[in-house]
């Protein structure tokens, strides 16, 4: 027999599972719902010891926890401490902490985050529609709402600022996610990130992690008992949508740049790298901004991997200071660190003796993409050209932790006559691709001037994963289009 231990997200108990509770019992399970302690003292590690203790006192062979929201941390720190003792661990509407993570980090709600930086008292529960600046309330009932405002409790704060402390032994029990595709990311968000992302999501590949889709906002308990359950059950005996590597994996570490692009040395300035021309004078630069989040500790860094030197040196064959950045984009609540980063980056190169200070381009790739809020909405005199490929450009669903100022689409009203060349790949992923409609539909009523270079047939990351024909012409055409705006005239 099956046991399950259901852990709710935060200001929640384990009334909320009821309706799960019961339909997982009728199917001949035990089902233990958890109402964790509520003492303003409380903290991470007092869940955690609770839900140790809880799993000592069970007696059936196979036990799934399974983590609804912040319920994720406690469950995965229990996990580590008793690995033995659990068959699974379920996801559900649930982000996937690190070790060192607080549950904060996670927090969709700024004013939340905000406040736990510097006030250790609980939280109030939220009420009526507050309860959506923590979810999407799809397919709620107006009974729910009124029984989420009734039964929730305050939160200690210490359950969202203590960092979550994972040993390898977690990592030896396998898990499942049910994607809660109103609330969030599907699936196929979830592999582009294994497949082109940091690289320590590549372990959501292969056989120890599965994957469900459910159509229902962020707390399918209560909107969707009935097909919940039977996606733990099916969770609980193996089933599950499998993500795997194929041969079309990006290598950026190893992968040359699919132009030919001559040896051109570089200078280091602390995150940034100058590639400059072999010719006299000062000279128009391009800034090449990759995407992310990626990892603190990845080698190569981006500016050391083929793909964007290969940008740099391209460029600079082409008699334009080519540059790159690393900047310190580690989790979707650094946009604020990373624009830091490239403002320090883009003051030392148009400091540069090489550069002429007044000619200069930004060039922002995949997740850096929403960066580009901070040139759209007071754009410099001295910047030409911002250039997007395959960008995000607003907060797709399960990015709401980035900060409302991050937000290009919004930033549009601000942008002038800057000039934006686009680079749209015709296979982007479905989460993407609407953030670049958006965009683009924003554009169109701000009047600004827009330059599209589509890939048909590209996805996102085409120069490492499409390396063919029409990716090299793409490249050449955005290329291009950039050098026209940065070496014009006046």
């Amino acid at each position: 027999m099956t046991a399950f231990v259901l852990v709710g997200g935060a200001f929640t108990g384990g009334w909320v599972w009821d309706g799960v509770a019961e339909r997982l019992r009728e199917a001949g399970a035990t089902a233990h719902p958890v109402t964790l302690d509520v003492d303003q003292e409380a903290g991470l590690g007092t869940h955690i010891g609770e839900l140790t203790a809880l799993l000592d006192r069970i007696d059936e062979p196979e036990v799934v926890l399974v983590g609804h929201d912040y319920g994720i941390h406690p469950v995965l720190g229990a996990a580590g401490l008793r690995a033995d003792r659990v068959s699974r661990v379920v996801y559900v509407a649930a982000g996937l902490p690190s070790d060192g993570d607080p549950a904060l980090l996670l927090v969709r709600d700024e004013a939340v985050r905000d406040r736990l930086g510097h006030d250790t008292s609980p939280l109030p529960p939220p009420r009526g529609a507050e309860w959506a600046r923590w979810g999407s309330l799809d397919g709620l009932s107006a009974e729910d709402l009124e029984r989420l405002d009734r039964l929730a409790a305050p939160q200690p704060a210490g359950t969202l600022t203590e960092p979550l402390r994972l040993g390898d032994e977690v990592e030896r029990v396998p898990a499942a996610a049910v994607m809660c595709t109103a609330d969030g990311p599907g699936v196929d968000v979830v592999e582009m990130l294994v497949r082109t992302g940091p690289p320590h999501l590549r372990k959501l590949a292969g056989p120890g992690y599965a994957f469900f889709e459910l159509a229902a906002g962020h707390w399918p308990m209560l909107s969707h008992p009935a097909e919940l359950t039977g996606l733990l059950l099916r969770a609980a005996a193996g089933e599950g949508q499998r993500i795997t590597l194929g041969e079309d994996q990006p290598s950026y570490e190893r992968q040359e740049f699919l132009l030919p692009t001559p040896e051109v040395p570089h200078e280091r300035h602390g995150r940034l790298d100058v590639y400059a021309p072999d010719a006299e004078g000062r000279r128009p630069a391009v800034l090449f901004v990759h995407g992310g989040p990626v990892d603190a500790d990845r080698v190569p860094t981006p500016r050391d991997t083929p793909f964007y030197r290969g940008y740099a040196r391209h460029l600079a064959a082409l008699g334009v200071v080519g540059a790159t950045v690393d900047h310190r984009l580690y989790a979707l609540t650094d946009y604020a660190r990373a624009a830091g980063d490239i403002s320090e980056a883009l003051r030392r190169l148009r400091a540069h003796p090489r550069v002429d200070p007044d000619r200069i381009a930004v060039w922002i790739f995949s997740g850096g993409g929403l960066l580009a809020a901070h040139w759209l909405a007071e754009p410099p005199p001295w910047l030409r050209c911002l250039a997007l490929s395959y960008p995000v450009l607003a907060a797709p669903p399960g990015w709401e932790t980035v900060e409302s100022r991050f937000r290009p689409v919004d930033a549009l009203a601000g942008a002038g006559t800057l000039p934006v060349v686009l680079v749209r790949a015709g296979r982007e992923h479905p989460a993407f691709a609407a953030t670049v409609e958006a965009f683009l539909t924003a554009a169109g009523k701000h009047g600004t001037d827009v330059e599209i270079v589509d890939v048909p047939d590209g996805r996102h990351g085409f120069e490492a994963l499409d390396r063919t024909d029409a990716s090299r012409d793409a490249v050449a055409r955005s290329v291009r289009a950039v050098l026209d705006r940065v070496t014009g005239a006046e």
